[in-house]
């Protein structure tokens, strides 16, 4: 039995220049594997802790902290008594024991830090599939015992608002996918035509600097009419001639924008703007459906605030049979939240971020519930990324059926989708792509 021989940590930098955590995992056998933790801009509020520093250096967003709970903490407790195929005894033994904190949603992780516990985590996943011969991909599906792999519909973040972007847009993404291709590199074709037109039709309406892009590669114009945006990637997917083989998806993110007067506030960028743009939540939800009866949108996300889950249930049965309601910072893949969700119809699909609940196994915990519930799931990145391609496996492992990880543009973005590449092409034959069916490509497992 292959036992752990080192456990180091190390600070580095994530794709907006912030500092993360990378930890590298030996094994007696040889083994050696790295693995990196990404950040978020747009956080929920009910994440589990990710322990910054603090103070000065680094305007306070150091992980040293994070870094020497690792060192110091974790790494001693595992070397030599444990091996990376018990990887859920290890994950369970650093958030039950080693951290042991709890608050009403379960294990916080606020001694040690998430995204401490997660980049042991993430390093141990990939020990083990190296210790047993297998790709990531076919390890994590062995984990979940899910018995069918799907390679997942790509959704490019093509235009960037929010916290995202510089601009007035309030919605933080509106995205593309290519459910009409017939595989992963057909989607990948579909997906960079589509996005280099979208460039074209911004430069000539907007000016060459309008063709900027933002955190996660999106171009980010100057428009604030969310409707706009939707009509711009209508234009450039009809120019690439892929009309009613690309729909459009949205991240609205619309905790960035709730009030304290629980009302939305589409000019939310303005400082001490006159309130003349605020909605009420039923008003938000009507404006929703009048996107989805006048352009293909699939997918919404975090529709409405996190604590809003009233406007959340209301949505999710007027439009839920047509339209996908993913929870995002409302479930931040947190299994307690997962189950409340399913309980009130709050909404029919989960975001998987793994970096949102802090380890490898309560994300496959959330996403086997939410599959269960006949939800869809969308594997996700966050917009400080790194180059690891965790994620790609785990949304092929665990078949989600899509994937979001930002434009084709930004080596960070593109790393992920280059390995989904790699994977169809070493299934060959075996490969298939959820295409259509991006809401439920398996069975529940």
């Amino acid at each position: 039995m292959a036992t752990i021989t080192v456990v180091k940590a190390r600070q580095i930098f994530d794709s907006r220049g912030n500092p993360t955590v990378e930890v590298d995992v030996h094994t007696s056998t040889g083994v050696k594997v790295r693995a990196a933790v990404p950040s978020g801009a747009s956080t929920g509020i009910y994440e589990a802790l990710e322990l910054r520093d603090g103070g000065s250096d680094y305007l306070g967003k150091g992980v040293s902290k994070a870094v020497g709970n690792v060192n110091s903490i974790i790494g001693p407790a595992l070397i030599g008594k444990v091996t990376p195929l018990l990887r859920t005894a290890i994950d369970n033994y650093m958030v039950h024991e080693l951290d042991g904190t709890q608050n009403e949603w379960g294990w916080c992780k606020q001694k040690l830090g998430a995204n401490a516990i997660l980049a042991v985590s993430l390093a141990v996943c990939k020990a083990g599939a190296v210790v047993n011969g297998i790709p990531l991909y076919k390890h994590i599906a062995n984990l979940a015992g899910n018995p069918k792999i799907v390679l997942p519909v790509p959704a490019f973040n093509v235009i960037n608002g929010g916290s995202h972007a510089g601009n007035k847009l309030a919605m933080q993404e509106f995205m593309i996918l290519p459910v009409g291709a017939s595989s992963f590199t057909e989607a990948m074709k579909m997906g960079v035509e589509v996005y280099h037109n979208l460039k074209s039709v911004i430069k000539k309406k907007y000016g060459q600097d309008a063709t900027n892009v933002g955190d996660e590669g999106g171009f980010a114009p100057n428009i604030q009419e969310n409707k706009e945006g939707l009509e711009l990637l209508k234009t450039a997917i009809e120019k690439a001639g892929y009309t009613g083989k690309v729909v459009i998806g949205m991240d609205v993110a619309a905790s960035e924008f709730y009030s304290s007067d629980k009302k939305y506030d589409l000019n939310f960028k303005e400082e001490n703007n006159d309130g003349s743009q605020k909605i009420s939540g039923d008003a938000l939800k009507d404006l929703y459906k009048s996107f989805v009866s006048e352009y293909p949108i699939v997918s919404i996300e975090d529709p409405f605030d996190q604590d809003d889950w009233e406007h959340y249930a209301k949505m999710t049965a007027e439009c839920g049979e047509k339209v996908q309601i993913v929870g995002d910072d409302l479930l931040v893949t947190n299994p307690k939240r997962v189950e409340k969700a399913i309980k009130e119809k709050s909404c029919n699909a989960l975001l998987l971020k793994v970096n949102q609940i802090g380890s490898v196994t309560e994300s496959i915990e959330a996403v086997k519930m939410s599959k269960r519930a006949g939800w869809g799931v969308m594997a996700s990145h966050r917009s400080g990324e790194t180059e690891d391609t965790f994620i790609a496996d785990l949304s092929v492992g665990l078949s989600t059926g899509q994937i979001k990880t930002g434009a084709p543009c930004r080596s960070e973005r593109l790393a992920k989708y280059n390995q989904l590449l790699r994977i169809e092409e070493e299934l060959g034959a075996e490969a298939v792509y959820a295409g259509a069916n991006f809401r439920k490509p398996v069975e529940p497992y």
